[in-house]
């Protein structure tokens, strides 16, 4: 028996962060349908500025300020920080609007489609190099997608921009060199300006929901904490996985929110579409076999 290929720590680290990232995100339906009459765009607002000032509590905490100085005393390192920062606030705010407006499936979709985008701009602009069996799985799932917007019959304008958003915001974040930790508290801080402003509005034109309801208040500040904690995690994984790779691991995310959407939300799902999501699940697994097929052969992930 021939023994297994040495595993590269840093890979398998990338998969852990990963895995965590998209489990967390896929539960995130449960948390933004408690927001009960709080509009998305103040939702947003206030995941802006909660996970800034978490991040200055957790770099103050474990003593991670200089590569961040470091960052922001480099205006030219700032130009790609900023543009993943302003594709995730976007990110954000449509997602948010989905959940809030009982679209979680689109959603789901989106999420779907997103692996699909990350292949893509790995091929395009990384020159990342694909398997042939890797191509079916994506060429499968490909196909699962076109059906459902065909099934739709109309254009599913949330899910193209969750998945075009989300998919730039991967590529832009690899080529970040800030670590995971310091990337996100900058995205964070660019964006605080702009969202303490809009709060500031919100609150003297009294639309502002902070403060007045103390159950609300705390979700919102909640909020901030649940939005650091799996972006940092991406960004771990998004430092170490091909594009690719990353993408295809992005499918658990969508999973356990088209179940949610299944199950606790009831939205209606039709045969066609149970058909192509099975469709997608065969492409996984077929870009898995592949990927464990060729694993001794390469030592990336």
């Amino acid at each position: 028996m021939l023994p297994s290929a040495p595993r590269d720590p840093e890979a398998v680290k990338g998969v852990m962060f990963g895995l965590t990232a998209y489990t967390m995100w896929g539960c995130f339906p449960l948390f933004f349908a408690l927001f009960d009459g709080v509009p998305a765009f103040e939702i947003l607002i206030h995941r802006i500025l909660w996970s800034c000032l978490f991040l200055v509590g957790l770099i103050s905490v474990l003593g991670r300020w200089s590569p961040v100085v470091a960052a922001l005393v480099q205006p030219k390192r700032l130009g790609r920080v900023l543009a993943c920062a302003l594709l995730i606030a976007f990110n954000w705010g449509i997602y948010i609007y989905a959940v809030e407006s009982k679209q979680v499936l689109q959603a789901s979709l989106g999420y779907f489609l997103t692996p699909l985008v990350n292949v893509a701009l790995g091929m395009l602009v990384l020159r990342e190099v694909m398997a042939k069996l890797q191509l079916v799985a994506l060429g499968l799932a490909s196909l699962a997608i076109a059906i459902q917007f065909i099934m739709l019959g109309e254009l599913p304008w949330l899910s193209l921009l969750l998945a075009l958003s989300f998919g730039s915001y991967g590529l832009f974040r690899k080529q970040v060199s800030l670590d995971g930790l310091s990337g996100l508290f900058v995205e964070t801080l660019l964006l605080f300006p702009l969202a303490l402003m809009a709060l500031t509005w919100m609150s003297w034109q009294g639309e502002s929901h902070f403060l007045h309801d103390a159950p609300m208040s705390a979700l919102l500040v909640v909020s901030g904490v649940l939005t650091a904690l799996p972006l940092m995690a991406f960004a771990g994984a998004a430092r170490r996985l091909r594009l690719a790779t990353l993408g295809f691991l992005m499918y658990i995310n969508p999973s356990i929110q088209f179940l949610i959407a299944l199950t606790i939300f009831g939205e209606p799902l039709g045969m066609i579409q149970l058909a192509t999501f099975l469709m997608i699940w065969t492409g996984l697994a077929l870009y898995s076999w592949s990927s464990w097929q060729s694993r001794p052969r390469q030592a990336a992930v």
